[in-house]
């Protein structure tokens, strides 16, 4: 390139994809964990507090260093890539999310009381006083 022309920007493209080549044994390392994310996030659709998009995001994650077209598969789903492309671009999460994460998280603290007893409920306690404000403080 001669002096006198500027750089060319670097190209633009999603976030999701990782430039860096990876073995064989990675890429199915990263593949397997990105389908067994899919598999928990599956699970989470109809098991009520097992979180569905977080899941998701983990798996999309997986699948940008393994099979980019996965992820973008994941980011272009109907129902959550919405809320996986507001995370992956701006960190966000919608006020519906919020609001449900920290009632389930409130939700786990009396019933491991119940069902656990005392020191075990010092775990989600500590979880909801971390993740909760964290959570909140997120854009939206």
């Amino acid at each position: 390139m001669p002096a006198d022309e500027p750089d060319a920007a670097p190209p633009i493209g999603p976030k999701s994809v990782d430039t860096v080549p990876i073995g064989k044994g990675a890429r199915l390392l990263w593949a397997g964990s990105g389908w067994f994310f899919v598999g928990l996030g599956t699970l989470g659709i109809f098991l009520p507090l097992l979180p569905t998009v977080v899941f998701y995001l983990l798996a999309a994650w997986c699948f940008s260093k393994s099979h980019p077209h996965l992820a973008d598969k994941l980011y272009a789903h109907k129902r959550y890539g919405p809320h996986l492309v507001a995370w992956r671009d701006r960190r966000a999460i919608s006020r519906k999310g919020k609001v449900s994460a920290i009632l389930a998280m409130s939700a786990s603290v009396p019933f491991v009381f119940f069902t656990l007893g005392f020191p075990a409920v010092l775990i989600p306690l500590a979880v909801l006083l971390v993740l909760g404000p964290w959570i909140w403080t997120r854009a939206e």
